[in-house]
C-alpha cells in the first residue's frame, strides 16, 4: 500500500481526548512508516483543550484498543506533533519511525482553540464547533453506555444529559449544589432526532462551561452519575445500563477499576484519586517532548 511513497504526512485536527481516534490512526501510520522505512511528517495543529489540562489515568494492560491506543491520560495536554514525539521517544509503538514535526507559529500552551483566532473546521459530524471538543470529554465516557442522551442526535452534541424519566429541575438543583468550579447547569427539554431517545420527550440538564481554566472536564459526567443515584437510587447508571456496553466503557476509561469502584457507592470521591493518580507523573514525562 505504501509502495512508491517517499513521505507520509499527517495533517489532521485532533480534539485532545484519548478516545477520539485520530491519534490512534496517527500511531498506526507511524508504525507503517517505520516498517517501510518512510519518513513520517506531522504538520502540527493546536490542541483545542490547550497544553496545560491533563485528566484521567493511564491505560492499563488488557484495556488497550482503538479508543485507548496508548499509555496516556484521557486528556493528555499535547499537540499531535508533541504526542508523536512522545510515542516515538517512549517506544509506545511497535517500531520507531523517522519523524519530523513541522511546528506552528504563535501557539502557546495556555491557549484554547478560540484564542488562536483560527477558523474551526468540524473534525467529525458530532464535533461541529470549537466548543464540542471541550464538552466531548465531559460526557463522552458516560455516553458509551447508551443509558442517557448526551446530546448526540440533537443540535448540541456532548453538552447535555437527559432521559425521559429525569426531573430536569431536581437534577439541575442537585448538580449546582455541588458548586463544581467553572460549571453551571440548567434544565433542558428536547426531543432527539436520532440516537438515544430518538423521537421521545427527554428532560435533563445542559452543561455550561463558564470558566474553562477552573473546570475539570471529565469529572462532570461522574458527578451526573452521582446525582442520578442520589435522586433516583433505582435508576443508578450501572444498575440499569446495558451490561454489554460495560466493555466499551472500560476501554474508554482505560481500566475497569473506574466502573467497579464507582459502582460500590455511586460517588465520585471513590474514584477521584484513582482517576488522577497518573497526572503529575505524565506531566513530568511529557515535558521532555514539549515544542511550545
Amino acid at each position: 500500500m505504501l509502495k512508491g511513497i517517499d513521505v507520509l504526512v499527517y495533517d489532521i485536527q485532533d480534539i485532545g481526548s484519548r478516545s477520539f481516534t485520530y491519534i490512534s490512526t496517527m500511531g498506526f501510520a507511524m508504525e507503517a512508516a517505520a516498517e517501510n522505512n518512510i519518513e513520517f511528517v506531522v504538520l502540527d495543529r493546536p490542541n483545542p483543550l490547550g497544553g496545560e489540562k491533563i485528566e484521567g489515568s493511564l491505560v492499563e494492560e488488557g484495556f488497550y484498543s482503538f479508543v485507548s491506543q496508548f499509555r496516556i491520560p484521557y486528556i493528555y495536554g499535547l499537540t499531535c506533533g508533541e504526542l508523536a514525539k512522545l510515542l516515538n521517544g517512549e517506544k509506545m509503538l511497535k517500531a520507531q519511525c523517522k519523524l519530523t514535526v513541522v511546528p506552528m507559529k504563535g501557539w502557546k500552551r495556555c491557549m484554547t482553540y478560540e484564542q488562536t483566532g483560527l477558523q474551526w473546521v468540524p473534525s467529525s459530524p458530532h464535533v461541529p464547533q470549537i466548543a464540542s471538543s471541550m464538552y466531548y470529554p465531559a460526557s463522552g465516557i458516560l455516553g458509551e453506555l447508551g443509558y442517557l442522551s448526551i446530546g448526540v442526535g440533537y443540535t448540541i452534541p456532548f453538552q447535555m444529559f437527559a432521559a425521559d424519566w429525569i426531573d430536569a429541575e431536581a437534577l439541575t438543583d442537585r448538580l449546582n449544589s455541588y458548586n463544581l468550579p467553572g460549571v453551571k447547569f440548567r434544565p433542558i427539554y428536547y426531543k432527539p432526532f436520532y440516537s438515544v431517545g430518538a423521537g421521545k420527550d427527554f428532560k435533563g440538564v445542559q452543561v455550561h462551561i463558564l470558566d474553562y481554566s477552573k473546570c475539570a472536564l471529565t469529572d462532570i459526567q461522574f458527578y451526573v452519575m452521582q446525582a442520578l443515584a442520589e435522586l433516583w437510587p433505582d435508576k443508578a447508571v450501572f444498575k440499569n445500563a446495558d451490561q454489554t456496553r460495560f466493555n466499551m466503557f472500560d476501554k474508554v476509561c482505560g481500566s475497569d477499576q473506574i466502573r467497579k469502584k464507582f459502582s460500590e457507592r455511586n460517588r465520585f470521591e471513590d474514584i477521584r484519586n484513582y482517576w488522577y493518580k497518573d497526572v503529575e507523573s505524565f506531566r513530568k514525562l511529557s515535558k521532555k517532548y514539549y515544542i511550545y
